[in-house]
Order: C-alpha cells, then structure tokens, then sequence
C-alpha cells in the first residue's frame, strides 16, 4: 500500500461502476411493448406536428408531472420552443424513434449489477408504469414509487428521488468498497 490516496480513487471509480438506477424509465425489449406502441412511437413526429400547440403545451405539462412545480419545469422547457413548435416536434419525435429503433432491436441484456427501478405512482405517460411493474416481475429488481408524483418524479419529489439514489449508492459503494479492497489487498 504505498499509495492509499491512489486506492481510494480506483475504489470510488470501481464503485461506480456498479450500479444502475432507472427513473420512470423502461426496459428496451420488445417483450415488454406492444407492436402498436412501438408503431406509435415511429410515428410521433406527425402527430406532434398536427396537435395544436398551446394543447400540446397543456398535456406535456400536465401528463409528465403531478406538482405545479414539475408542471412548471416541463412548461418551461416546451416554452423555448414557442416559436418553433414544429422544431420541438421534430426533436420529439427524434427521440421517440430512437426508442423505437432500440426495443425494435430487442437485443438480450440481463442487469448483474445492483439496480433499482423508480417510477411516480401517478405516472400517465404511456405505460410507464406497467413497464416498471413487469420489469420489477420479470427481473427481481427492486421497485420503489414515489407518491404523489407523475412521469418526472424526481421534479414533483426530487427529496424523495434524491434520498433513493443516495441511500442507493451508500449501499452499492458500501459493497463496492469491501470487495474493490478485498481485491486490491489480494492483487497487493
């Protein structure tokens, strides 16, 4: 051990590494989807272009948020494109292909490390909500909702979210460090 400093860098970067959080996320395999929802998730743009703005503006906020305050955030982000709603459509819809084309591509991948799943009980957005149930089923991994709190949970009850990611990673560091030195004391 000549160089403690040095270790404790390697173990904080092994720390990690090892782990993964989900927030109001979802798995990219089609077994989770249905086709028509992948359909529709191609096909956003057009309907983004076609909605009337200012309802377009209502529903963003109003459907990714429970709180004013994420309500707010939301609006505010869809607000600086105002005068370009057509950009924000193609922005939109952009990335819901690109969605699209992941889960289309239903490649295989199992979590190993430790992971959790957050989603806000009240998340309208899509099936957000039945994807994280099925994912919490099929995989085992560990599920926490956020009451009162829609698709952005972390902006309707970012304590909340915040306190799961630290707690999270307390626990996650907290094995990464026993093994990361088990390691390194062997290797020495």
């Amino acid at each position: 051990m000549h160089y403690p400093d040095h270790l404790r860098i390697i173990t904080v970067c092994l720390a990690w590494q090892n782990g993964f959080i989900s927030i109001d996320s979802a798995p990219l395999q089609k077994s989770y989807m249905t086709a028509m929802e992948i359909w529709l998730l191609e096909r956003a743009e057009p309907l983004y272009k076609i909605y009337p703005w200012k309802a377009l503006l209502r529903a963003g906020s109003g459907g990714c948020a429970e709180t004013e305050y994420g309500q707010n955030l939301m609006q505010k982000m869809m607000m600086s494109y105002d005068s370009d709603p057509k950009e924000y459509a193609r922005l939109a819809g952009f990335g819901y292909r690109m969605l699209a084309e992941a889960i289309k591509a239903d490649l295989p991948y199992h979590i190993s490390c430790p992971a959790l799943l957050i989603c806000g009980e009240k998340d309208k957005a899509g099936s957000a909500k039945s994807y994280n149930k099925k994912w919490h089923q099929r995989e085992g991994l560990p599920l926490k909702w956020i009451k009162n709190a829609g698709h952005n949970s972390n902006t309707d009850q970012p304590d909340e979210v915040n306190r799961l990611i630290e707690k999270f990673i307390g626990e996650v560091d907290g094995k990464s460090l026993a093994k990361s030195k088990k390691t390194i004391l062997y290797e020495a």
